[in-house]
């Protein structure tokens, strides 16, 4: 198997006798799908959870949203390497069409193999003999690097059937990414990095989100952030950014710590339905002090708890013990407490009107407690402080 790395079951919460995550192995398989009205043979890395790492295992019991990837200039799949060891264990699908590989790529072309792989992978869905029969969800994302990423507003162009699109220090392409974005309604994030040498924001990033027609679009620039530590290394990306920036002011560690952090969150919320990451995505981002960000969304019409319904969050600060209280007709829903780079803390299912947490391990900072039973949603912050 291609560069496989295994992800244990690490720190499952398990609260109230629920359990709320599995961590899945890596499978991989490679497929070749036929575009008759190109007359076009697209190979494609697939990656998906599986109980057994391993080429060809059998999928994991269970529905799964798909992701299609499109990769950077002259930059392998395999580079990408930290995008599916963080989300296949998730319960995801991560598709890597591997074609435009060469030097004179055609991008119109590639974002129509991205376009093309996501209706395949329904039909996959529907396919008795397929490895995947019965085993995507209908919620598909775009999302792409560099090159990868300006064809992925290419593919998304004038399609709403696909549920949200994300790019890493989009590239402007030969057919506009650009004019592309202005047929582009479905939600898009759009990651820069500020000291983008090769892609910079100003002329690539900035431009892409302006033009983007989305009903909710979301700019997020990490600071100090360069255009290939959004992937593992890569000799042709590396080179190529040497010669504008040959001493980032950032780790690849830490960027690609920030990229996922949001990430997770957009994709948990876009392709799960899960209305607490969308608190805690928009919350940490008016917090971090590692992005800067613009966003525009209109309003989805969530219903809230209302004044004499709220979320109480006691004693605040806090020191070993936080209560919270929700009201008696609200309870039976989901609990979280995340901290500020959005790792998830606590969990549990909420079953009388007081709840308490241990909060006598958690570091000093301070934390985001959402809630969430059906179409209601409350949110409070409080502080952890040793003494107060």
């Amino acid at each position: 198997m291609k560069s496989l790395k295994l992800l244990s079951m690490a720190g499952l919460l398990l609260i109230s006798g629920y359990s709320f995550a599995q961590a899945f192995n890596i499978g991989h398989t490679t497929m070749t799908y036929y575009d008759s009205s190109r007359n076009r043979n697209i190979e494609t890395e697939i990656y998906y959870p599986a109980d057994t790492p391993g080429d060809n295992v059998p999928i994991a019991a269970g529905s799964f949203p798909v992701i299609v990837f499109g990769h950077g200039f002259v930059m392998n799949w395999e580079s990408y390497q930290n995008f599916w060891i963080e989300l296949i264990p998730q319960a995801y699908v991560i598709c890597f069409p591997v074609t435009e590989m060469s030097i004179n790529p055609n991008h119109e072309n590639f974002g129509l193999d991205l376009r093309f792989v996501a209706s395949q992978m329904q039909e996959e869905n529907l396919n008795s003999s397929s490895t995947f029969y019965s085993s995507l969800t209908n919620k598909t994302a775009i999302m792409g690097h560099s090159m990868g990423g300006g064809a992925a507003f290419l593919a998304v162009e004038n399609d709403t059937t696909l549920s949200t699109l994300i790019s890493f220090a989009a590239a402007e392409t030969t057919t506009s990414a650009i004019a592309a974005a202005t047929h582009v309604t479905i939600p898009a994030l759009v990651f820069a990095g500020e000291e983008d040498c090769i892609a910079p924001p100003g002329e690539n990033q900035v431009p892409i989100y302006t033009a983007l027609a989305s009903d909710c679009k979301t700019y997020l620039s990490i600071n100090k952030g360069v255009h290939c530590y959004f992937a593992d290394y890569n000799f042709n990306c590396s080179l190529g950014e040497s010669f504008c920036n040959p001493n980032p002011n950032i780790s690849r560690v830490t960027q690609q710590a920030v990229t996922l952090d949001f990430l997770n969150l957009w994709l948990d919320y876009r392709l799960k339905d899960n209305q607490n990451a969308s608190t805690v995505f928009n919350d940490s981002m008016q917090n971090s002090t590692r992005i800067s960000f613009m966003q525009d969304c209109t309003t989805t019409g969530i219903t809230h708890f209302n004044s004499e319904n709220k979320l109480r969050i006691f004693p605040n600060p806090a020191n070993n013990q936080l209560e919270v209280e929700i009201p008696n007709e609200a309870l039976y829903g989901r609990l979280l407490v995340y901290n500020l780079t959005g790792k998830k803390v606590y969990q549990g299912i909420v079953r009388q009107s007081v709840v308490q947490i241990d909060v006598s391990h958690l570091p000093d900072g301070l934390y985001l407690v959402t809630y969430a039973k059906n179409s209601l949603t409350a949110s409070g912050k409080f502080t952890k402080a040793a003494n107060h």
